[in-house]
């Protein structure tokens, strides 16, 4: 009875990984879907936490103190972040960018609600910021774990990070599609079933926690709006307008973010008196506090009365708050930022046209503040899609689709003209860490110099002879060999038969020419941790094959190109089945 039971304690064990593991899709796409209504209840518990905290300050705002406020909301989220969560400051989807890039999806389980409480604090005291940059790094990181818990490999626990972006979006703004384009343009990059499958799945699931619990309901309502061609023609102009005001808010962030780094004060301190400085600007202008999106309502609905030179005003003032939030320590995301600015942005033009050609039966500028929504998401995440079906689902507007893609496509070709990275994008890019799946950059950047290294060359002498050189390289298969100091042992150059091929062949040279003479001293070498990309793009521009590795001046050995396409290979083909 006992080897009975042992034998299918045995059996059961591998019965199990064997139904979960039968289908990869179908194991991706059920626990998928257990991660997108995870991500769901995430957002969800950060919308809560905020309306909550908005409701509490709401009744204390117009004391001449209540600039202090979210200074203190944004000195909390950072004391909170650095001191017990150990994670320093940051806009959340960087540093999945970059565990997706460089980690395949490893990320923290504090992860996934350390930023929810920063960022609540933050935003809720009035700092102007998003709630879908944490609740995106929250969902990624309940997609990492959950893929550990069930020791899933690097492509499938990459997968899931993108269910739980998906889920968390979906969730956030109430718009799945949304979410499935956001995540496969911006944190996958990579168009392909397997994914968009599960990523599917998980968006609708976080979409349909959201509307079970809070129900279904579209963030801003509008008025139905009827384009004429000569509205539609306007929107190129609103397109560059956007553009312009993307580029402005990028370097606004990133100038702000530059100079609290010059600041020689504890996080806290600056996240202070940034918030301090936001609660400034805010207790004359209360539309940059928080999300804003009570001001986009009005603005859509077309009821907002302020007058051209005032929304100009704010504007400014938000791209300059959200800076400071930001720049400065403060907790959040850009969407809802670029949201309120769009939206402002498109009021503006549509007020600016309107005086210019007061003539003109221009449609409502309800629409044009929609537009703008559009054109400041895409022109500074430079994604376009994103930026289209995000504003389709959070206002209902499918009968402004042509004018949308005509602002995005604009904007994002514009803004990339004078950024050629997106926001997100752009640090990683400089530091070299932005790598997509199953590219050149991210399959070299698992292999190292070290494991290249072919160690089979015969080492020369730079005093040696001519003719005891040929002795040498009788016994060579080597076109190559390094020349070291007899005494010292360092690497002095490199001798190529191809560069002395005419001494060869002229046996009165063997005994009165020296190696050092002929030597290349010049050769270009590779060090230990050069970067595998720099290196192949360097032979490839100097049309070598093989480079001496150098490490402390001395020489460790070769590596050629021929080993390093073949590790390639490999390391492709190890990469295609994980």
């Amino acid at each position: 009875m006992m080897d009975f039971l042992a034998c299918l304690h045995k059996i059961k064990r591998p019965s199990w990984r064997i139904l979960f593991r039968f289908d990869d899709r179908l194991l991706l796409i059920s626990i998928g879907a257990l991660v997108g209504c995870c991500s769901g209840l995430a957002a969800l518990g950060l919308n809560r936490g905020l309306i909550f905290m908005f409701e509490l300050f709401s009744g204390i705002r117009h004391f001449w103190w209540a600039f202090l406020i979210p200074g203190a909301g944004a000195a909390l989220s950072s004391l909170f972040l650095e001191k017990i969560m150990k994670e320093g400051a940051g806009h959340g989807v960087p540093e999945v960018l970059y565990s997706v890039s460089r980690y395949g999806g490893l990320m923290r389980f504090r992860s996934g609600f350390s930023r929810l409480i920063s960022s609540c604090l933050t935003i809720g005291s009035g700092g102007s910021a998003g709630p879908e940059a944490p609740v995106v790094m929250s969902g990624a990181a309940i997609g990492s774990n959950i893929a550990q818990l069930f020791s899933l490999n690097d492509r499938q626990r990459v997968s899931l990070v993108g269910c739980g972006t998906a889920g968390a979006l979906a969730a956030i703004f109430n718009a799945p599609i949304a979410g499935i384009v956001f995540t496969i343009e911006v944190i996958i990059g990579e168009w392909s079933a397997l994914n968009i499958v599960p990523i599917a799945v998980a968006s609708v699931c976080g979409a349909q926690v959201c509307r079970l619990l809070q129900g279904n309901q579209i963030a801003f309502t509008h008025l139905k709006f009827g384009i004429d061609p000569v509205d539609t023609a306007a929107c190129m102009g609103l397109a560059v307008t956007t553009a312009i005001v993307s580029v402005m808010l990028t370097r606004a962030l990133r100038i702000s973010g530059r100079r609290a780094r010059r600041v020689r004060l504890p996080l806290w301190v600056k996240a202070f008196a940034g918030g301090c400085a936001v609660g400034a600007i805010g207790f004359f202008l209360p539309d940059v506090l928080g999300e804003g999106y009570h001001s986009i309502r009005q603005m859509v609905e077309g009821t907002f009365s302020a007058g051209l030179l005032f929304v100009v005003g704010l504007v400014l003032a938000k791209i300059v708050a959200t800076a400071f939030t930001l720049g400065w320590g403060g907790s959040g995301g850009i969407f809802a930022p670029c949201l309120v600015i769009g939206s402002f942005t498109g009021l503006m033009y549509h007020r600016f046209i309107d005086m210019i050609w007061p003539g003109v039966a221009w449609v409502n500028e309800g629409c044009f503040a929609l537009l703008g929504m559009a054109g400041l998401v895409s022109g500074i995440l430079q994604a376009p899609l994103t930026g289209i079906f995000l504003i389709v689902e959070i206002t209902g507007g499918y009968e402004v689709i042509l004018p949308l893609i005509l602002v995005s496509a604009i904007s994002t070709t514009v803004c990339h003209a004078f950024e050629p990275a997106s926001f997100y994008f752009k640090d990683l890019v400089e530091k070299g860490y932005f790598l997509r799946p199953r590219t050149d950059a991210r399959v070299l950047a698992d292999l190292s110099v070290t494991e290249l290294v072919e160690k089979d060359c015969m080492v020369v002498k730079k005093d040696m002879k001519l003719g005891d050189f040929v002795r040498v390289m009788q016994k060579s298969h080597r076109n190559f060999f390094p020349v070291e100091d007899e005494k010292s042992g360092e690497y002095l150059g490199l001798i190529h038969l191809d560069d002395i091929r005419e001494y060869l062949f002229d046996p009165l040279l063997y005994e009165t020419v020296f190696l050092e003479q002929i030597m290349d001293t010049q050769a270009p070498t590779v060090g230990l941790d050069d970067d595998l990309v720099q290196v192949l793009d360097r032979m490839d521009a100097a049309h070598l094959f093989s480079m001496p590795v150098v490490a402390n001046n001395r020489f460790v050995g070769m590596i050629s190109k021929a080993t390093l396409l073949d590790k390639y290979r490999n390391e492709l083909i190890v990469q295609a089945h994980q």
